[in-house]
């Protein structure tokens, strides 16, 4: 690709568990100079052979509450990953989340329009639908979020869509539940946190009564649905403002039988399911048809199987034997009360 040809693309969170994976695929696949900014939270939890931040050009280690509007001179695309990520982070830090995932989001995204950044793709999530039953979600359907996190999510993407314009396009991506392996890995994620279970345990407990519905998507193809939002014509964004479920209809699976399949392929795995079994009232069945017309091109080609595989073998390959892992800094969790200074 030609240096004329070229895009500077702003990452912010490539420090996280996909930020990590997503900028060595912008590099490698498009060849685009990547700049990085990033808290630095989790930036020594490496869990491969090589650090993924040799694939930045530019790296701003730096609070997104206090960006600095220069770093947006000359960028094309702005790539906005940073979030306290999980609802036990969400429930325990509503107001950081509130600060981290929407508010300076929008502020950025508000210096980025001015800068004259062409695109903005915000990584939104399913967990906007909350408990929806058995009926698959489409993105015009009612939200129902139940968390701070989720809150946070819609009110970014109604600010985005007031500021998006025919100068500042504006794709939000609702992903599903991300798994698999990363450079940086985290183990607070429902199939991630089977798959260490029963390599440590030869165990699965699911503390709900596992009927809550979940889609997943790989980390590996978040980054693909975000390199193709980077590069896809502005044609396909209606309205200069573009929502959509990103993910797999063949990824929608109850939590039990999430458990089975790890049982399945790693196995035979024993499965032991809460004893109070507590109702998971984060239910969510998702359509993902939409994204599946307009980005065709995004080959979504990861079976879970080989997710399973991969992320088990990542996890023997760090020879990680921590019995009480939900106590290591896999838990993102964890890490923040430490960034933040927190011993409760």
């Amino acid at each position: 690709m030609a240096d004329s040809l070229k895009k500077k693309i702003l990452v912010i969170g490539n420090q996280g568990y996909v930020g990590s994976v997503l900028v060595e695929r912008l590099k490698q696949k498009t060849g685009n100079e990547v700049i990085g900014f990033d808290s630095g939270i989790y930036a020594k939890l490496i869990t491969s052979k090589s650090d993924p931040d040799k694939y930045l050009d530019k790296h701003y280690v730096q609070d997104v509450r206090n960006f600095d509007p220069e770093i947006l001179k000359d960028v094309k695309a702005v790539v906005y990953l940073a979030a306290i990520s999980n609802d036990p982070m969400g429930n325990k830090y509503a107001d950081l989340t509130k600060e981290i995932n929407y508010l300076s989001c929008i502020k950025i995204a508000n210096f980025a329009k001015k800068f004259g950044v062409e695109r903005f793709i915000f990584a939104s999530s399913c967990s906007v639908y909350g408990f929806a039953g058995n009926d698959a979600k489409k993105e015009d359907d009612k939200l129902d979020p139940l968390t701070a996190y989720a809150k946070s999510k819609i009110d970014s993407e109604e600010s985005l869509y007031k500021i998006s314009n025919d100068k500042f396009k504006v794709i939000c991506l609702r992903f599903a539940t991300a798994c698999g392996m990363s450079s940086r890995l985290r183990l607070d994620l429902v199939l991630n946190d089977f798959v260490a279970n029963a390599i440590l345990f030869n165990e699965i407990k699911i503390l709900s009564d596992g009927l809550a519905w979940r889609p997943l998507i790989d980390v590996k193809d978040m980054a693909k649905s975000i390199e193709w939002a980077i590069q896809v014509s502005n044609k396909k964004i209606e309205k200069n403002f573009l929502c959509l479920n990103a993910g797999s209809n063949n990824w929608n699976y109850k939590v039990v039988d999430l458990a089975k399949e790890v049982s399945k392929v790693i196995g035979p795995i024993s499965i032991k399911v809460g004893e109070k079994k507590e109702i998971d009232k984060r239910s969510y069945k998702v359509d993902f048809t939409k994204f599946s017309k307009i980005a065709p091109e995004v080959d979504i080609d990861t079976n879970l199987n080989t997710t399973i595989k991969n992320l088990a073998n990542g996890i023997k390959n760090i020879k990680f034997l921590n019995k009480n892992f939900r106590e290591s800094d896999f838990m993102r969790l964890n890490m923040l009360k430490k960034y933040m200074g927190d011993s409760n």
